[in-house]
């Protein structure tokens, strides 16, 4: 030991304050505990400012929100919250369509007037869309797709689903919140397509 200390240049004392066992810190273990059960309890969820207002408002140890990161980071534990959905804006201008439907919502017969609306889902890595076209008359789904891109082509593959799968209706009247993939010249032609 005294050889490998004068190699690289450590005192002997050093070394053997190295070597001693360390007693644990009751404190911390005690901390690291709490911060992991409240992890649990969120579902995952909550991250080091939550988990450490959940550990001192329940057991009332006093926890700051940086010591909850640290001893996160040691757990190796993290919040897995889902990211908030954000739309890209488009550059083009919006072309305003009439309302032809004007919010008359009774329909007396089928494939008289189809409604459109695209949402998001988180499918636990990145936001999916959904595209739907609905039949007012039975407000059933008659057409619908999925794609990773909120555009014109996932709106235009749901209308050509809803137009084959009826059997190619004529004269239908589309209503949609006049979204930009609803007012590209894409899904415009797609309209004029299958009317």
């Amino acid at each position: 030991m005294k050889t490998l200390c004068r190699i690289f240049n450590v005192h002997r004392s050093s070394y053997r304050y190295w070597c001693r066992p360390k007693e644990p810190d009751i404190e911390r273990t005690i901390k690291r505990s709490l911060v992991s059960e409240a992890w649990n309890v969120s579902g995952g969820s909550a991250g080091a400012r939550t988990i450490a207002t959940m550990v001192t408002n329940t057991h009332n140890v006093k926890l700051g929100r940086w010591l909850a990161g640290k001893l996160m980071k040691e757990l190796i534990i993290v919040s897995c919250q889902e990211r908030k959905h954000k739309y890209n804006r488009g550059g083009n201008e919006r072309i305003d369509i009439p309302n032809l439907l004007n919010r008359q919502f009774a329909v007396t017969k089928p494939d008289q007037v189809w409604c459109g609306d695209v949402t998001y889902i988180w499918t636990g890595s990145r936001w999916a869309y959904l595209a739907v076209v609905l039949d007012l008359f039975a407000r059933k789904p008659v057409g619908w797709a999925m794609s990773f891109a909120p555009d014109s082509e996932l709106t235009a593959k749901a209308l050509q689903m809803a137009w084959e799968l009826r059997g190619h209706p004529k004269q239908v009247m589309f209503h949609s919140d006049q979204g930009s993939h609803y007012t590209s010249r894409e899904y415009r032609q797609a309209l004029w397509r299958y009317s």
